[in-house]
């Protein structure tokens, strides 16, 4: 298995492309057919798959904000007004995918990308860990 941990510097962006780091990663372990393992070791991030640039990020924030409202409802009630949110998002986005590689290339559709989803403002770095399994 191939394997390697990354940065991502969020800076307040809510929906980060990983893709093209997916990619590189594949191409620099030399992949054919395999799958290819996405991890966020985090309890206030995970990973979803969507399509980019088509306002669909600002679909998924009003999404979001309707049902992860940032407000004072919380018991988890530490760092940033509604951080509780944060922690139930991986409720709904897991912490990992994994995605079959064919030719060395991920299987995505068309329109398809791998994104990081990270609502905390507090934290803006993310550890992202990428792995590849041949087949």
């Amino acid at each position: 298995m191939h394997t390697t941990e990354i940065e991502i510097r969020t800076q307040s962006r809510h929906v980060t492309d990983l893709t093209g780091e997916i990619e590189g990663f594949l191409r620099d372990a030399g992949a054919e057919d395999g799958l290819a393992t996405v991890w966020v070791p985090h309890a206030t991030a995970g990973l979803i798959v969507m399509e980019l640039g088509s306002s669909s990020e600002t679909d998924l924030e009003e999404l979001l904000g309707r049902l992860l409202p940032r407000d004072d409802r919380y018991a988890h009630a530490h760092g940033s007004r509604g951080h509780g949110a944060d922690h139930l998002l991986p409720l709904l986005a897991g912490p990992s995918l994994t995605v079959p590689v064919l030719g060395g290339r991920l299987t995505l559709g068309t329109w398809q990308s791998i994104c990081l989803l990270d609502l905390n403002d507090d934290n803006p770095r993310r550890r992202v860990r990428l792995s590849f399994l041949a087949g």
